[in-house]
């Protein structure tokens, strides 16, 4: 146990996280946020107010002891500290990244009952950038092998936590990925300025280095079904394939040309490299005045990378206002930073074209805040006569994402509601079907990182139950 040290009055705000500047970014897909130096996380790591019942922990959906690689980081056993993290969580660089602490750990912080809770994310990202740059990510020892095999559909985070945490049970785990490259949205859904690939392909290295193999191209419910998964000698299959299905608003001019999908136009660009065409073979539109439609982090993604790929005038349009954008306060910063142009209480009714049938002008209305609706926010109610239009050749629906139907579709008895997305127990992730469990966002929708990543640990924990059972 470490050390006590005398208490000192709390540091009641974060230490910066330093980022590349707005007017070079923009021109750039490197990395903006540039992570803690030493001195910075052994600063930040000294606010940490040591509670002797810490919430953070039960704020973690993967159970990450936060408070013991805290104080690693505090003594400086920078490896102490991530073999800590690696203990629950097989993605450390990945959610030092991208994992919205501001609403898991971060917001049940005590310190941030009177100042900013500590930077628990960018802490674990240093002690992850730490082993990337400094020391070898180890595998655990191998347990005894059980002889047991699963099958896990899709390597996102969900399928990857899962893999990990059964390879780490002994289970012969197989990953089977639709797409050349393993990651899911890590690769083709968050861009290189927020996750660079090759931090994605360390941490699938690691997960594959505890014994896990990875099919790439392998479409399950194309090359084979679910049943004959199990034909196949596999004892029980898990079903991570999260949720890629583009959302359109069915709006007049959405098959104009210049419309895209969120999910097609960061494919191309995130996983095809369509950033660096002609060097790569994938082209993407680049438009001088684009619209993105959508308020998440989706839509920031998109537009930030609208701006990397030439944009003079790149827009968010949202029917509510900036209070109720759901994309992370500091994904929303950076794009201000970036001179995004925010349109908020704006909602397009048609997308107009020219005489060849490219995108010329999004057609919009203004709105105004009702009474909340089922989500808790207040109904967006269009203002009649405020009809505008907005030059743009380039529009981006980002509104989110549904599940793919061709699981579903080739798998008797597996049950899904009336949005497609296949029906889990969220403790256990069992679904109809037996041997057959699911989480991640095929399950959710689209959600986060994050809470896919703990729903791959709890299918794990009853994976591993309901093979000792048989």
């Amino acid at each position: 146990m470490a050390e006590a040290r005398p208490r000192k009055p709390p540091v009641l705000h974060k230490q910066p996280m330093p980022r590349q500047d707005p007017q070079e970014r923009i021109h750039n897909f490197y990395e903006v946020a540039l992570g803690y130096a030493e001195e910075a996380a052994r600063a930040e790591v000294e606010r940490c107010l040591h509670c002797k019942k810490p919430p953070c922990i039960a704020g973690c959906p993967v159970e990450i002891d936060i408070p013991s690689f805290l104080s690693l980081i505090r003594d400086g056993d920078y490896a102490g500290a991530i073999r800590n993290i690696r203990e629950k969580n097989c993605l450390p660089a990945i959610c030092g990244r991208v994992c919205p602490q501001e609403d898991q750990c971060e917001k049940v912080c005590v310190l941030g009952v009177k100042g900013e809770p500590v930077a628990v994310g960018r802490l674990e990202r240093f002690a992850a950038d730490y082993e990337m740059s400094k020391m070898q990510a180890d595998p655990p020892p191998r347990p005894a092998p059980t002889e047991k095999r699963v099958a896990v559909v899709g390597s996102g985070p969900a399928g990857l936590t899962v893999a990990g945490d059964l390879a780490k049970l002994g289970h012969q785990v197989t990953i089977f990925e639709a797409l050349h490259k393993a990651g899911g949205v890590l690769v083709y859904g968050i861009p290189e300025f927020r996750l660079p690939k090759a931090i994605v392909q360390k941490e699938v290295d690691y997960v594959v280095s505890l014994g896990v193999e990875l099919r790439l191209d392998a479409v399950i419910g194309k090359l084979l079904s679910v049943d004959e998964l199990f034909a196949a000698g596999y004892q029980a299959v898990f079903l991570g394939n999260g949720a890629g299905l583009p959302t359109f608003m069915n709006i007049p001019g959405e098959n104009l040309n210049g419309v895209y999908s969120a999910n097609e136009y960061l494919t191309r660009s995130n996983l095809m490299k369509a950033y660096l065409f002609p060097d790569y073979g994938t082209p993407i539109l680049r438009g001088r005045n684009v619209a993105v439609v959508g308020g998440g982090n989706v839509a920031m993604d998109s537009v930030r990378t609208a701006l990397r790929l030439g944009a003079e005038n790149a827009y968010i349009i949202y029917r509510r206002s900036r209070t109720e954008m759901p994309a992370r306060h500091e994904e929303i910063e950076n794009a201000a930073e970036e001179a995004v142009q925010f349109l908020m209480l704006t909602n397009p009714v048609r997308i107009l074209g020219d005489e060849r049938g490219w995108t010329r002008a999004l057609q919009c209305v203004k709105m105004e805040l009702g009474e909340p609706d089922d989500s808790g926010r207040r109904r967006p109610l269009p203002i009649p006569g405020s009809e505008h239009q907005i030059p743009v050749d380039v529009v981006v629906m980002a509104i989110g994402n549904g599940a793919n139907p061709l699981l579903a579709s080739t798998t008797p008895g597996l049950a899904v509601n009336r949005w497609g997305n296949i029906v889990a127990d969220p403790e256990t992730g069992k679904t109809s079907k037996e041997g057959v469990f699911a989480g991640g966002d095929i399950v959710t929708g689209a959600a986060t990182v994050i809470l896919a990543m703990g729903a791959g640990r709890k299918a794990a924990r009853a994976i591993d139950a309901y093979l000792s059972s048989k």
